[in-house]
């Protein structure tokens, strides 16, 4: 089965010096870059998913702002496909699926930002579409979040991701598992 890499969104807005800072996300974009090469090197096709905001008063990702733009360390070459994105899920409304189809991929490994958002939406909408998915935990990154006086840390709100992940829509691997074997 022919395999692609869809890369989710690790854009300078989820740096330290961006407007909405993610927790871990400096060893998250280590790691992806090293998922990214050895796609490069593999043969395996690399898609990049950028979130764009284009209506007025959008507070982050705002359309040619540099907090839009895809980290230098993840960024795209040669004739790497740039998906963008207005919505959640890297599926909707964009070519994505399309994408896939022209470069004949069968299944997903995916990696990027936010482990509880965009994450979550593309490997929810990859498997309605019967892509088999891996996704990469450490190569992700998100953010403590607080629902009614609960402050969930960051590092439970991924672990739940990845735990529903694996426990109904695909593999969950490290990085160094995926390169290993």
């Amino acid at each position: 089965m022919k395999r692609g890499l869809v890369v989710v969104d690790l854009q300078n807005e989820y740096l330290p010096t961006g407007k909405l800072p993610l927790s871990g996300i400096e060893d998250a974009v280590a790691k992806a870059s090293l998922v990214i090469s050895h796609a490069r090197r593999s043969g395996i096709p690399v898609f990049h998913v950028r979130h764009e905001s284009d209506h007025e008063g959008a507070a982050i990702f705002v359309k040619g702002s540099s907090g839009a733009q895809i980290q230098q360390a993840v960024a795209p070459i040669d004739q790497e496909p740039v998906i963008v994105k207005k919505h959640i899920n890297a599926f909707r409304d964009t070519d994505l699926k399309q994408q896939l189809d022209a470069c004949d991929v069968q299944e997903l490994v995916v990696i990027g930002a936010m482990s509880h958002m965009c994450i979550d939406a593309v490997v929810r909408a990859a498997v309605d579409m019967r892509y088999p998915v891996t996704v990469l935990h450490d190569a992700c990154a998100t953010l403590e979040l607080t629902f009614r006086g609960v402050t969930v840390p960051a590092a439970h709100t991924h672990a739940a991701m990845m735990a529903a992940f694996e426990f109904g829509y695909g593999t969950v691997r490290s990085v160094d598992d995926y390169l290993g074997g």
